[in-house]
């Protein structure tokens, strides 16, 4: 089973500067506790050992905040000197890791899901990446994802450019260590953009489905509905 995480928590935050504090994005407090650490208390359910945390902007309150340990994972830092991007950062954090995949999540959303069978997914089929999607009634903020009986991705469609239901890339990941060496990309580059939606169609992908609770805390509406539905779920 894979025992090693990444988490991108490089973000800004500029959506939430009207109802938080100057800080990362993934600092911002849920109920006067960091949204990380509820990332975290989720990836130690499934036994994970060690996180890389990709960071860049505040890095230093991520640091100090975690220093090399929580609850008995392995914290370690992999800092962006400029701005990478999404796909940028997971290779940049890639070079810390030291098994051949790992699971990648956003440091912004927890789309609570089953990691063991997500990785039994992994093992069982061979492909480039996996990617978590959930379902969504009304999915424009996020844009949408097609995947055939197989569960390979088919294509994308952008956010905004279609109305009704469908399933949405839920911000969590399963990608071999040296996916970047595959196809060349380097430097500030989206993993969204650039990696999943460029070569889905050349690249094996499978997106595979979960009903777990799902929240993005990217929006102060979002932001605010974490405070009172994290109460309710026990996170």
């Amino acid at each position: 089973m894979i025992n090693e995480a990444i988490v991108l928590a490089g973000g800004f935050g500029t959506r939430l500067k009207p109802v938080v504090e100057d800080v990362p994005k993934p600092m911002a407090a849920i109920n006067s506790k960091p949204f990380l650490e509820y990332q975290f208390d989720f990836l130690k359910r499934y036994q994970i050992e060690r996180i890389v945390l990709s960071v860049g902007y505040r890095a230093d309150m991520i640091t100090d905040h975690f220093k090399d340990n929580y609850r008995g994972m392995e914290i370690v830092y992999a800092i962006e000197k400029e701005p990478l991007g999404t796909g940028g950062g997971v290779a940049n954090a890639f070079k810390m890791i030291k098994s051949d995949a790992a699971f990648v999540l956003n440091g912004d959303s927890i789309f609570d899901i089953d990691l063991h069978e997500f990785c039994n997914y992994y093992i069982e089929k061979e492909a480039d990446a996996f990617m978590a999607l959930k379902y969504m009634k009304e999915g424009e903020r996020y844009g949408k994802v097609e995947i055939n009986d197989s569960f390979r991705v088919t294509a994308f469609i952008e956010k905004g450019s279609s109305s009704g239901s469908g399933y949405i890339n839920g911000g969590i990941y399963i990608i071999s260590k040296d996916f970047q060496q595959y196809f060349g990309l380097t430097g500030n580059f989206s993993l969204e953009k650039d990696f999943f939606e460029e070569y889905s169609g050349s690249k094996v992908i499978f997106g595979v489905p979960f009903d777990g609770y799902f929240i993005d805390i990217g929006i102060p509406e979002e932001f605010q509905r974490a405070q009172h539905e994290f109460k309710r779920f026990k996170y």
